[in-house]
């Protein structure tokens, strides 16, 4: 498989090459706007780098890797729909032209009308969301669904902005569809992380009648738990804490109370990594073996749909339904 990666940044290098270069069925291509960036990468790792998107599309990739910054991603994405690509790999958020702690409306309405393009042109969209795929997030995930937990009931998360639209996905992960919003913005503006921007708080009403609670900011210090996140079912509870946190589970029916802990002979930025590993393989795997992605690109979509619907919600000071102002379907 020919697999070209369009932005060869620093996430990147550190997370999706050495796990492309280690399979033996995969050839690399690169494009990047910065040349020596991608000529970097190809010493490192192997592959051709090309000095356009169109030149390296000649060459009919089978899967692309669409790393770019969010804030440059629109502007790929338009180039690719003329392309009429085989199946594209995004990064998260899917567009956000301010920045991932600035998503806006229009970025919802933009990355609609994109994929919107890319479904009608027959190409497989995948999402990257990696979170899903952290020891203690798959652990969590399982012990809910194969034991006597029963329906989910509430999720309550706060969150620093760096894992922030991660921390909307896991929602959709643990618990379905959000249907409603009612959020709130602070009027302090924090710069402890690398952007500056008001806290939001929302409450939260799912399809499937569930509810809950999301606070993001950027005042959750770097050296400490990045986000908290805590799912309540009928028959018990799942806790988590950061990268690397314990995970807590409390099981109502037995009458107990479990912990799990990973390794510590790691940084949680090990922990971190892994998480792309185990993301992009399954990803891999799901083409070798003719399946669906294991994250559909439209999970990208209706985690900005969520973040839109906030973004009103603030301004116009009223519960926003999702699908009746933002459908995920034009």
């Amino acid at each position: 498989m020919k697999a070209l990666v369009i932005g060869t940044g620093s996430v990147a290098r550190a997370n999706y090459l050495p796990v492309l270069a280690a399979q033996e069925d995969i050839q690399l291509l690169y494009y990047n706007r910065t040349r020596s960036r991608a000529s970097e990468c190809s010493r490192l790792f192997g592959g051709t780098v090309y000095d356009s998107i169109e030149a390296a599309m000649e060459h009919t990739p089978d899967l692309i890797f669409v790393l770019t910054s969010e804030t440059a991603r629109a502007e790929i994405l338009r180039k690719m729909c003329r392309h009429k690509p085989q199946r594209l790999f995004l990064e998260k958020p899917l567009v956000a032209e301010a920045g991932q702690d600035h998503v806006s409306e229009d970025d919802f309405f933009i990355a609609r009308e994109l994929m919107t393009e890319v479904s009608a042109a027959n190409c497989e969209t995948a999402m990257i969301f990696n979170y899903r795929f952290f020891e203690q997030s798959q652990r969590a995930h399982r012990i809910i669904r194969t034991r006597s937990f029963g329906a989910v009931l509430n999720v309550t998360a706060s969150t620093n902005y760096a894992c922030w639209s991660h921390v909307i996905d896991l929602m959709h992960f643990f618990v379905g569809p959000i249907e409603q919003v009612s959020a709130s913005a602070g009027r302090h503006i924090h710069s402890h992380g690398p952007g500056a921007a008001a806290d939001i708080v929302a409450a939260l009403g799912f399809e499937n009648g569930a509810c809950g609670t999301l606070l993001g900011s950027w005042s959750l210090d770097f050296g400490f738990p990045l986000f908290d996140f805590s799912v309540n079912c009928e028959g018990g509870r799942v806790h988590m804490s950061g990268l690397d946190g314990e995970l807590e589970v409390f099981d109502y029916g037995n009458g107990c109370r479990e912990t799990y802990s990973i390794t510590h002979n790691s940084s949680r930025w090990d922990w971190y990594k892994a998480s792309f590993e185990k993301s992009i393989t399954a990803y891999l795997k799901s083409i070798r073996t003719a399946n669906p992605p294991p994250v559909p690109g439209k999970s990208g979509l209706e985690e900005l749909q969520v973040e839109a619907a906030l973004r009103r919600s603030i301004r116009e000071g009223r519960p926003v339904i999702l699908e009746k102002e933002f459908p995920l379907v034009p």
